[in-house]
């Protein structure tokens, strides 16, 4: 992606599309926290929010982590997009996942784990870079720098696939089982958008599998209750 000093202003195709869906979806329709997050980030993108960095240069990297120490970009890095199009394509593919998993959760049950698996995606994506420098001997892995909300769809990609393990997902044309589905389009997208952050997809289906596949989403599903007072209650296929 350019790296694009100037933030963005105005409503931008991309933007004008989003906020189409969102009006045929029904803004009352949307729960309230994938509302707010489809809100904030696209007026974070727009300018209308205006934080104190440039977008450009709260990419992560693990270089960015584990050498400059630099931690806001694990947290800050996700919220931001390098253009209209890739804040699109992210937010329609958040709000189906958000309403599912929203209305299933719960919202503050929603958005505390929306916080953790975003945290999670970001260490993953750290963690992969230092490996794969190691394994490859690359240091462009270590400098790899990426922004955007993919790496977190990811996860919820995953989380979405455990609760609802019995369908279908079409994936390039090719009808697959939806436990599947992740790591088909993972490899679809690297193929059709070499540009895309393969790291920064993998660290999201790694996250998801953390919450869904051992001790630690346990762990998860016990200790939200504890701050929100309402049970994590998932599928029976689950």
């Amino acid at each position: 992606m350019p790296r694009n000093r100037r933030r963005n202003q105005g409503f931008e195709m991309g933007v004008i599309l989003l906020l189409m869906e969102l009006t045929n979806v029904g803004f009352q329709n949307i729960p309230i926290v994938t509302l707010s997050t489809i809100v904030g980030q696209t007026l974070l993108y727009m300018g209308i929010f205006k934080p104190p960095w440039r977008k450009w240069d709260i990419c992560i990297s693990a270089e960015s982590i584990l050498k400059e120490h630099d931690y806001k970009r694990l947290f800050v890095s996700p919220v931001e997009h390098g253009d209209d199009l890739h804040l699109y394509y992210n937010m329609i593919s958040f709000l189906v996942k958000g309403r599912s998993l929203e209305t299933r959760y719960g919202s503050p049950n929603f958005a505390l784990l929306l916080a953790i698996l975003t945290t999670l995606t970001s260490f993953m994506y750290v963690g992969l870079g230092r490996l794969c420098m190691e394994v490859f001997q690359d240091q462009y892995y270590m400098k790899s720098c990426a922004i955007g909300f993919s790496g977190v769809i990811f996860a919820l990609k995953v989380v979405t696939s455990k609760e609802e393990p019995q369908g279908m997902s079409n994936i390039g044309g090719v009808l697959l089982p939806v436990r599947y589905a992740a790591w088909a389009e993972l490899v679809l997208i690297h193929i059709l958008v070499p540009r895309a952050s393969f790291m920064g997809h993998l660290a999201g289906i790694l996250a998801g599998l953390l919450y869904t596949s051992t001790p630690l989403g346990d762990i998860i599903d016990n200790f939200l209750p504890t701050i929100t007072g309402d049970p994590m209650l998932h599928s029976p296929y689950y």
